[in-house]
């Protein structure tokens, strides 16, 4: 090979990348040092780094690849400054923004572990312990949220692609012709036709422009009053649709919405699926592991009748990223939506009796994502997740009475742990298209500003045209003196961009109520 001479390499190989355990425990234990400070240093940080992304890339330089290498210990300095020094934390106690947790502690320490075995999780044979491992933690999680333990699962990404693999198999089950062999263009013309929410996440669009079916293979059904899928719109709809001749063959429920958490009436939705025989899928990456209090909301009752459920271990089980849950009643349904011809290379993979993830879902090569799921589930158990889940709620609920009760909040909605609200001007009566045009503008500077200013980080939601600040806690640092701080951050900042920003049209603008007392 050209650029190594054959004489030259030692009977005994040493690679640049080989670290001796002297020099690989002492770069740990310092790095581990810095990383125990960091986490301590959190609550005094900014959330965000108030940093463009010009500044971030500007900072990072824009260097060839290194032709020669660097020590180590160098470059691991190097990394913990740029990190963190130049990061959005979601680890911060005020970080209330995306539906993504901070990290346990814990599950820090078990990526450490798992990265240094580096077992393949795609065959039993290449992981048998991790495998094990993963197989044990899916079915604590089915346990947890309701669901049968036998059922098959897999461990994924993350949300995305959970509610892929429902979304595949829910395909693959129901479709009534070879689908694998004729692909979708063989079924007589007659188009698949799937139910969701209009507030359904936007993986439903990925899912079928990737797979085939198309933006127009959804039958968007209306929210109800309260968000939720509107059940007598959904029923009309998949008989409509029948009677067209299209093929009906899934319908969406979701556990916990994005922008607001409500709850779909997920046992409605059950038995309007088995009623046509559709395949049920609920969308519960958020919420469904709210499903372990003992007064978990009437909805969440309706996991347990789906045919598979998504959801996020690294949203409130506050696992290190990356890890998502795919469950399927039906391990065999599952195992027949991935399971492909072996090839030669595969089959030293078929031990007896042994369960090869590769099998059950998209990926062949897999890390060991379950060891810091099952650490911390270890760790606390179903009581400690209960309770830091019901806490988090509980902080939601306090922030939507502080805002209802602030003369200068406007509280919209309340779910879960989500709670949404925005910025009112006092001489400002909401309601003519004039002043709602304003508000909205108002609340997305007012949103930037506050994203900018490293005080807290929160992002919004949209309801009925209205742009709302909209705060999510799946934080276990979070804190009641937090909570608490936030309608003074955005009431201060509120009236400082209201008074930069105001049209000369509204500046005398003044509600009904002080008129008429003056």
């Amino acid at each position: 090979m050209e650029g190594v001479e054959p004489d030259r390499i030692a009977d005994r190989r040493s690679a640049p990348l080989e670290m001796g355990p002297e020099e690989f425990r002492a770069l740990g234990y310092r790095l581990v040092d810095r990383v125990a400070e960091f986490l301590g240093s959190l609550p005094s940080r900014p959330v965000s780094p108030r940093e463009s992304p010009r500044e971030v890339r500007a900072i990072l330089g824009d260097c060839p690849l290194p032709e020669r290498g660097t020590a180590a210990e160098q470059l691991l300095e190097e990394a913990a400054r740029l990190l963190m020094d130049h990061s959005l934390f979601n680890g911060h106690p005020r970080f209330m923004g995306f539906i993504t947790s901070p990290a346990a502690p814990l599950g820090a320490l078990g990526e450490l572990l798992a990265a240094a075995v580096n077992p393949n999780c795609g065959g039993w044979v290449l992981s048998p312990m991790a495998s094990e491992i993963e197989a044990q933690t899916i079915r604590w999680i089915a346990e947890m949220i309701g669901y049968p333990r036998a059922a098959g699962g897999v461990l994924v990404t993350g949300g995305t692609m959970a509610n892929f693999v429902g979304f595949l198999a829910a395909r693959k089950a129901k479709a009534d012709w070879d689908l694998r062999t004729r692909g979708l263009a063989s079924h007589d013309g007659r188009p698949l036709r799937l139910y969701a929410s209009t507030e359904t996440h936007t993986w439903i669009h990925k899912a079928v422009d990737l797979f085939g079916l198309g933006l127009d293979s959804i039958a968007w059904i209306s929210a109800d009053s309260d968000l939720r899928l509107n059940t007598t719109e959904l029923r009309e709809r998949i008989r409509a649709d029948k009677a067209k001749g299209e093929l009906p063959f899934m319908v969406i429920g979701t556990a916990g919405t994005v922008s607001t958490g409500a709850i779909d009436p997920l046992p409605e939705i059950a038995a309007i699926a088995r009623e046509h025989g559709l395949w049920f899928h609920v969308d519960g990456a958020y919420g469904g592991f709210a499903a372990v209090l003992p007064d978990a909301p009437a909805g969440l009752r309706g996991l347990s009748e789906a045919d598979s459920v998504a959801v996020d271990p690294h949203k409130w089980l506050y696992a290190p990223l990356e890890a998502g849950c795919a469950l399927v009643r039906d391990r065999h349904a599952l195992r027949g939506a991935f399971t492909q011809h072996t090839p030669a290379y595969y089959r030293m993979l078929q031990e007896e009796e042994a369960l090869n993830f590769f099998e059950y879902g998209p990926e062949n090569s897999r890390g060991f994502r379950a060891l810091k799921i099952w650490l911390a589930l270890r760790q606390v158990g179903r009581e400690g997740y209960a309770r830091m889940i019901a806490e988090d709620i509980h902080l939601a609920e306090t922030l939507h009475e502080l805002a209802t009760a602030d003369p200068e909040l406007q509280a919209f909605r309340q779910g879960l742990s989500i709670s949404t609200f925005r910025y009112v001007p006092r001489d400002l009566e909401p309601g003519t298209e004039k002043v709602e045009a304003y508000l909205n503008q108002l609340n997305g500077e007012l949103l930037f500003r506050l994203q900018r200013s490293g005080e807290a980080f929160l992002t919004n939601a949209v309801i009925d045209g209205a742009f709302l600040l909209r705060a999510c806690i799946v934080n276990f640092r979070t804190s009641l003196a937090d909570i608490r701080a936030l309608p003074g951050i955005i009431t201060r900042l509120g009236r400082e961009v209201d008074a930069a920003l105001r049209p000369a049209s509204l500046r005398s603008h003044r509600t009904t109520a002080e008129k008429s007392s003056s």
